[in-house]
């Protein structure tokens, strides 16, 4: 991992010792004036008091790893590490920040003008979100993956591997129920569209 740049901010002590333990590091710590770009801001939490830090550190949409005694933490960032940390614990919550953010990001796609979360089984659109079925999912991705209408038949045997004969109301019954929890939450009536050849987005 010691592909991940991490930008340090702080008093100088928490920015030297960091520098000390370069060697032992998995990862790459930027000094201030880097013109890299960093994959984390890891700053202590005495930044925050500072003008420059403050706003390099809110206006910056990378993951963000808050530092400080237990009491002065904050919660509202990707992590909180504790002071005073080993080293084992300083490459662990580096490590495993950047991997969750990274798991995440890639379960996360774009639907039209919504985010589909694939892990948070979500739809969400500005600060609205309804919470899908496992197979209301794997329909979004379905019809994601096809640009062209799918038939029924398609449908059934992608999503609930339902032979073509099957006869059941199953795909009507889902995308009724899916429709209706979309127009109730986002008032959006075309969202999921329908004609001859089939369902699409």
């Amino acid at each position: 991992m010691h592909n991940l740049n991490v930008k340090i901010l702080g008093p100088d002590s928490f920015i030297s010792t960091l520098n000390e333990l370069k060697t032992f590091l998995k990862f790459n710590p930027l000094p201030e004036n880097s013109n890299e770009k960093p994959s984390i801001i890891l700053f202590h939490v005495d930044a925050l008091q500072d003008k420059k830090y403050n706003n390099y550190i809110n206006n910056n949409n990378i993951i963000k790893i808050c530092a400080g005694k237990r009491k002065d933490l904050l919660n509202n960032f990707d992590s909180r590490l504790e002071l005073p940390a080993t080293l084992k614990e300083i490459n662990t919550i580096i490590e495993n920040t950047a991997a969750r953010k990274k798991f995440n990001s890639n379960s996360s796609i774009e639907v039209k003008n919504y985010l589909l979360n694939k892990n948070e089984k979500k739809l969400s659109r500005l600060n609205n979100f309804i919470t899908l079925t496992e197979k209301e999912v794997q329909l979004l991705e379905l019809f994601l993956k096809n640009k062209k209408p799918i038939s029924k038949d398609n449908i059934l045997s992608s999503v609930w591997n339902y032979s073509s004969d099957a006869d059941t109301h199953t795909v009507e019954t889902h995308i009724y129920r899916l429709r209706k929890k979309i127009i109730d939450k986002f008032a959006d009536e075309k969202f999921i569209l329908n004609n001859k050849n089939g369902y699409y987005l």
